[in-house]
């Protein structure tokens, strides 16, 4: 708590609210104190963290989201709020202009896009800006120069500056001070500016028209990934109403680029772009580009939905060079009153583009880890769409681990889902990849005091997570006929039994850790380090490990939450959180 020390100073409300959260459970056998919100003691060097604990200070809490959520019939204010917000950080809006920004939204693939341009445009020297979200394990991946999160030293420089400008005018301007993600958003911006990019590329937070990251006024070129149904409360319950928000991205005369989509979200970007006065293309598919290769183009990142992420970002890099250095007069230029959507006749990918999309990393999705006998499978799928190419993208590569495995496979579920997200529809989704055990925990990555600031949630209670992991359970028991476990209840302050005593196809622990901790039976060595707590269970949920430990490989599928996988990171890749 003694990193805290100047966030304490900054009002007591703050500091009931940490208080608040202090109360002791008992799940799946395990007698855990939970301090969610609580932060690590200080050590030499604890800048950085004490940094992430004032950012933290910052989060929407749910009135603020309604705030947000009203403001829709009043939609420009958001932008005006954030122009103001850019303004008292020492920033003008003018000045982005200067970022030579590349610009992506869309429900599902915005963030591999992103990764993938990103990568090949390093690939040809220039020196790159990545703004993203969320975070997986560190707040500072979110902002990356040259493909690496900027460093803690140099986060912590520049969240000062920022901040304190900040604070500095509050008083002048009612009190007031961004949420969360417009306060990152303004420290991206900041810092591509101070490190002088040659080019920034920007992932929209939520839709497009009213996203903080419209405030870009002269975007060198626009792209929009796969679209589907996500974030109804603010976006629209209709696919219609969310290409519209999308398409609020789109500049007058600023070339614009999309994936193939559904007829009716087509239909809506084409009158956009028409109104707007944006030249919009519609990529081609991966397959038509030409190429030297007798195989088709190599793609850092797993999975067949990536293909039209990788064609998306071929079209965004390869303008973006055109209007920088090239100046290729071969490229389709489409008038300003363009009112129809053009196809993009495919090109030939330069040498270097092909190697971009061969290097490409992208963390937490389609991710593969092995570690001795525990293969994990990580994807941060939290849609309907997204969720079944997760499915596809496992189902084929589990079964190529399964035919090298030396015996019996077991395979285990690990899931989460968060906010207004239709669980029970991902979960029926997930139930024919016949799992021998479904694990549900929270968003938490370990029950104890030390847990890391970068991972901490002010917006939902842990009495509010842990009812959303019993429903999760009893949705999949309904799912595969297993019927209701009526036993299951949330006492708060009380003991817990979430664990059905006749059945050892589902169990619910309070935090990722212990839930890794269980599946894998003490056959990863990273799990049993010695500087990690091992929370002790009830020998009825030890006994239902027994297939487990007969099994001669475990197969694990973490999904439903992007970060319920960042959590799994954490403890599988002790890199990342240095």
């Amino acid at each position: 708590m003694v990193c805290m020390s100047r966030v304490w100073q900054r009002g007591s409300g703050f500091a009931a609210r940490f208080r608040k959260q202090d109360w002791a459970s008992r799940l799946a056998g395990l007698s855990v104190r939970y301090y969610s919100t609580k932060t690590a003691p200080q050590i030499p060097g604890m800048e950085y963290q004490d940094a992430v604990c004032t950012l933290n200070t910052l989060q929407t809490n749910a009135s603020a989201l309604e705030q947000v959520r009203r403001e829709r019939s009043h939609p420009q204010q958001q932008l005006h709020a954030m122009r103001s917000f850019l303004e008292r950080a020492g920033l003008k809006v003018e000045e982005l202009d200067h970022l030579n920004i590349i610009h992506v939204t869309g429900t599902k693939g915005k963030g591999s896009t992103c990764a993938f341009t990103e990568q090949i445009l390093r690939s040809y020297g220039f020196r790159t800006g990545f703004y993203s979200s969320p975070h997986l394990v560190q707040v500072r991946e979110r902002i990356r120069i040259n493909g690496q999160p900027i460093g803690k030293e140099l986060f912590t420089k520049y969240f000062w500056q920022v901040y304190g400008r900040l604070d500095e005018t509050k008083d002048a301007h009612g009190g007031t001070m961004p949420a969360y993600f417009r306060f990152l958003t303004i420290l991206a911006f900041h810092v591509f500016l101070q490190e002088k990019v040659d080019l920034a590329v920007i992932e929209v937070g939520i839709g497009g028209a009213y996203d903080c990251t419209n405030i870009i006024r002269r975007p060198w070129v626009c792209g929009i990934s796969s679209l589907g149904i996500d974030h109804t409360q603010i976006l629209g319950d209709t696919i219609e109403k969310i290409a519209w928000q999308k398409g609020g991205i789109f500049k007058t005369g600023v070339p614009a680029f999309t994936v193939r989509q559904p007829e009716e979200a087509m239909a809506v970007l084409r009158d956009r772009a028409k109104d707007i006065k944006c030249p919009l293309w519609v990529c081609p598919d991966l397959e038509n580009y030409q190429t030297d290769l007798s195989e088709p183009l190599r793609l850092g990142l797993a999975g067949q939905h990536q293909r039209s992420n990788a064609s998306l970002a071929l079209q965004l890099s390869h303008t973006w060079l055109q209007k920088r250095c090239l100046r290729d007069k071969s490229f389709p230029a489409a008038p300003v009153e363009n009112t129809g959507v053009l196809q993009v006749t495919p090109f030939k990918p330069s040498p270097v583009m092909v190697k971009g999309l061969a290097d490409t990393e992208w963390p937490g999705r389609n991710q593969t880890l092995k570690h001795g006998e525990v293969t994990y499978f990580l994807d941060g799928a939290h849609t309907m769409r997204s969720m079944q190419a997760c499915i596809h993208w496992f189902r084929e590569v589990a079964a190529q681990h399964e035919r090298t495995a030396s015996g019996p496979v077991a395979r285990v579920l690990l899931f989460n889902a968060t906010g207004e997200r239709d669980s029970a529809a991902m979960l029926k989704l997930l139930v024919p990849c016949h799992f021998d055990f479904a694990v549900f925990c929270p968003n938490i990555t370990e029950a104890i005091t030390s847990c890391n600031a970068d991972q901490q949630n002010f917006n939902v209670s842990v009495e509010n997570m842990l009812t959303r992991c019993l429903d999760n359970e009893r949705s999949w028991r309904l799912h595969n006929n297993i019927g209701d476990n009526r036993g299951t209840q949330l006492l708060i302050e009380d003991s817990l039994s979430l664990v059905p005593e006749r059945k050892a196809d589902t169990l619910v622990f309070p935090c990722i850790l212990s839930a890794l901790q269980w599946i894998t039976q003490g056959r990863d060595s990273v799990l049993t380090d010695p500087a990690k707590t091992v929370l002790p269970v009830k020998p009825s949920v030890k006994a239902k490990a027994a297939s487990l430990c007969d099994a001669a490989e475990i197969h694990v599928l973490i999904t439903g939450s992007l970060h319920l996988v960042g959590g799994a990171l954490k403890h599988l890749d002790p890199a990342s959180s240095k």
